[in-house]
């Protein structure tokens, strides 16, 4: 059975379990990542050097990095539908998968210091640096989902996964947000789909 390491509230374990779930797979998922530890001890680090979530192991194969088991999970089990078989709508599909991080990289000060850092301790000009920064990275995706109803075309692919769990928290961290129509009625399909309400667009914590 498929085994995934990491806690429930990690953004980048969102993205391997929501995966799982679209896909339909059996799993066990193993706490593992800050107040659960796991991840210093020697048994972990032998499998993921890195001491990150997630990690998985599908029946002895063990896989670290959380796009690129959204990648593996996709090639294996859904390969024509979320993997795209179409070089070019795949090479789609994975530039956002990878601009994913760059837009949790613009999210880092403005989730940490509004949902894991208390009040007095906030640094308030990093966050609304970050406010800006991921504004005008969600006017980039909003220029994308003019034409198109998920990042890759006209259908859900495992380009959506990531950047889904991403928006989910520009989403719901308590800042004033410019209206951006086509990601706010892209994030209503994404809703749409029980697996991503019950996995990811659960309270920031």
């Amino acid at each position: 059975m498929l085994k995934i390491w990491g806690r429930t509230n990690s953004v980048n374990v969102k993205k391997a379990l929501w995966c799982a779930e679209e896909l339909g797979l059996k799993y066990e998922r193993i706490d593992a990542g800050m107040a659960h530890g796991v991840v210093n001890t020697p048994e972990y680090r032998k499998m993921n050097p890195t001491g990150l979530v997630p990690t998985i192991d599908d029946d002895g194969f063990q896989l670290w990095e959380s796009h690129t088991i959204v990648r593996y999970l996709c090639a294996k089990h859904s390969a024509g539908k979320f993997w795209p078989t179409d070089l070019k709508q795949r090479a789609d599909a994975e530039r956002w998968m990878d601009w994913a991080f760059t837009f949790q990289g613009a999210m880092r000060n403005v989730f940490w210091g509004l949902i894991r850092t208390p009040p007095e301790q906030r640094d308030h000009k990093a966050i609304a640096e970050g406010c800006a920064r991921s504004a005008q990275l969600v006017a980039m995706l909003e220029g994308v989902l003019a034409n198109k109803p998920y990042v890759a075309g006209s259908a859900f692919t495992m380009g959506d996964i990531p950047i889904g769990c991403e928006v989910q928290r520009w989403m719901r961290v308590p800042i004033e947000r410019a209206s951006f129509p086509n990601v706010e009625a892209w994030f209503g399909r994404l809703r749409e789909r029980p697996n991503f309400v019950r996995i990811v667009d659960q309270p920031l914590t």
